[in-house]
Formats: C-alpha cells, structure tokens, sequence
C-alpha cells in the first residue's frame, strides 16, 4: 500500500456545516453555522462520481453538519444530479427525522446511518444547544425508521472503556434494531481536545469483552470486530498482504463550499501556518478526477505518507491498520509524518489484541 489511488471507492459531501446539536466530542469547528452546499458543487461532482459508478460499487456518504438540517428540498436537489447507480448513506443524529424524512429515505434510497451512544445514560455528551438531552429525540427518529421498516446502522462513540460497557452496548443495540453497528473510541482532534489517552488494559477488555458479546448473538455486522477476524483469517492463512488495497483511497471530503479534502473528513474546514487550508483543491474549479490525481502535490500529504512509511518499517500492526489516519497524526502529534497516536492504540493495536485475547482465553483445550 504506497501512494493515493486516483479514484476512491466513496466520497464524502457535507450538504450544511449546520448541526443542531451541540455534542462535547464534536470535532466540528462550524456547527453552529448554516453555510449551505450550492447544487453546482453537487453536480461538479458528480460528473466525476456517474463513471465511477458505472464501473463498480460507490457510494455517496452525506455528513455535516448534521445533514438533515439542509431541509428535505435542498437535500433532494443535491442529489439530484448523481446517477441511479450511485449508493447514498446520511451520518445523522436521528432528532429531526419523522415520517416525511423516512418517505424521503424510502424514495431516494438513502440507507441511514444514528448516531447514538447507548442506552439514556450513556449519551450525556448528546445535548442541544440549549444544553438539554437528545437522547428522547434520537429514539422518536428511530422509532420512526422502524416503523417504516427502514433498515439502518449505528454508530456510538465510546468516552471511557470500563468492565460490562460492551455487553450493556451490544445489548442495547440488538434491541435498537440497527442491523450494522461501528464503535469509536473518542479520538482528540478537530475542536475536541479532550484527552483520549485510557489504560491499555481496559481498552484491551473492553474489545475482547465486546467480541464475546457478538459471539453469543452475532445478529449484527460489528464493524471492527468483524474487521479483524478478517485480518486475522488472513494472517493464518498466509495472505495477510492482501488485506490492504494497494494504495490509499482518498476518500475525498467535498466542503460546503466545494473545496476537497483527502485521506481524513475530519482536517475539512482547519487550517494551519504551514499547511494552510489542507485542501488539494475546489471542484468549482478544477474536476474532482483531476484533485485527486494531484493529491499526493498537496503538500501535507507528502509529509503524512512520509509517515506511513515510517509506520511501515518501525510497528508490527501496520499490515492490519494501514499507518493510521492522518487527522489523528495532526491533531495530537502536530504534524503528520508522526507514527503511533493514542487513536491507533485504542482503536488498532488494542483492538486487534483485545481479538486475540478472546481468541486465547476461548480456544479449545489439546487433545
């Protein structure tokens, strides 16, 4: 895996910096402004997304801001321009969702994605911008899915790893109803500077704890469990160099504004002394296809594959995590030609060990 592919095998469009949320992980610096992507930006890209398409699998991903908040008309416009074969995913709270949005989702095919954190007191972080609780309002929007038999996923952010989380979280969500759920343990960065930092030991049972949760009832697509069973299938069977691609997708995040920023959503909208903006460019200007053939110019990401080298030749977990993510390298390190970070241990090196760890303590006894 060197280098940045030309052509991504998703993107992600930010139809409003808007959220109507106020949530203390956020990492967005814009949330409580209403700057609004313009359909012109929708179409730029998608003159280069409908090729794509057409050759194989893609997707749209629709991520704020909190991307219900453009309003139910503005959101139809901006996809109107992508072809049928285009996959459309929306990352939302869930608060602003009722019957009319789930006909919209039903009609345009959008497959949807909450954000949730658990059960009621797990979500304390989840408040409005007057400070009260969403979680009522979060579980009104599911109920409304489920009640249109919309199949959705689940995304929860984990504040601290303690012993019994990952059995209440699983729990919970067999119940919810979601049929793929994603755990992230909360990364610093953006305008989140809370510390990130646990003990390696709880992270590590928080994961294997979590596995076994799954194995009991493994009714839903656990994301990162699911994940490293693949690469550890892979390293058993000798072909553990297969499991990355080739080069890294760019998974270019398209701004309100049509700027375009690869490798890591979370840099859209900072800028820095050295690096400026961290765009590669705006598709107003310049084809989508074109930026991403140039990326690898822009001059933070030299630095940043400088480090996946680095990576590569000094951590025994870069076969399974790739060099980590660029935004976790900035916003903790300072700079991106850094290697480990507090991200890739709790949500790579413990979580792959956390794998094993249950592996071990559940192996059938020698005969």
């Amino acid at each position: 895996m060197r280098g940045v592919a030309a052509v991504p095998s998703y993107v992600v469009m930010q139809p409003t910096t808007l959220c109507n949320l106020d949530c203390a992980y956020c990492y967005l610096p814009f949330r409580a402004a209403d700057r609004r992507m313009p359909v012109p930006v929708a179409e730029a890209v998608a003159a280069a997304v409908n090729p794509w398409a057409t050759a194989g699998r893609f997707s749209v991903v629709w991520h704020g801001g909190e991307p219900l908040a453009a309003g139910r008309e503005h959101l139809a416009a901006l996809l109107a321009p992508f072809g049928p074969e285009v996959e459309h995913h929306v990352q939302t709270n869930a608060t602003l969702i009722d019957d009319a949005w789930c006909r919209f989702f039903a009609e345009h095919r959008v497959r949807v994605s909450v954000s949730v954190d658990g059960p009621r007191e797990r979500n304390g972080d989840r408040v409005s911008r007057a400070g009260s609780p969403a979680y009522d309002r979060i579980l009104r929007g599911v109920d409304a899915l489920r009640a249109h038999e919309l199949p959705f996923s689940a995304l929860a952010v984990v504040s601290r790893p303690e012993p019994g989380l990952a059995t209440e979280l699983y729990d919970y969500f067999l119940d919810l109803g979601c049929d793929v759920l994603g755990i992230n343990i909360e990364e610093t960065e953006g305008v989140n500077t809370r510390d990130n930092s646990h003990d390696p030991a709880d992270v590590i049972a928080f994961w294997a704890e979590l596995v076994a949760a799954w194995r009991r009832d493994p009714r839903i697509h656990l994301r990162e469990v699911e994940w490293s069973l693949r690469y550890a299938a892979a390293v058993l069977d000798g072909v553990a160099d297969d499991v990355l691609p080739r080069r890294l997708d760019p998974i270019p995040t398209i701004g309100h504004d049509g700027s375009v920023t690869v490798l890591s959503p979370e840099l859209a909208g900072f800028t820095d002394p050295r690096y400026g903006d961290f765009s590669s460019g705006n598709v107003l200007d310049t084809p989508l296809a074109e930026i991403l053939a140039g990326a690898e110019r822009t001059p933070w990401v030299g630095e940043f594959l400088a480090g996946v080298e680095a990576c590569r030749s000094s951590c025994p977990y870069f076969g399974f995590c790739g060099g980590g993510h660029a935004a976790n390298r900035y916003f903790e390190l300072g700079r991106f030609d850094g290697t480990e970070t507090e991200h890739c241990r709790n949500s790579k090196i413990r979580l792959l060990e956390g794998v094993l760890e249950h592996a071990r303590d559940h192996q059938s006894p020698a005969v």
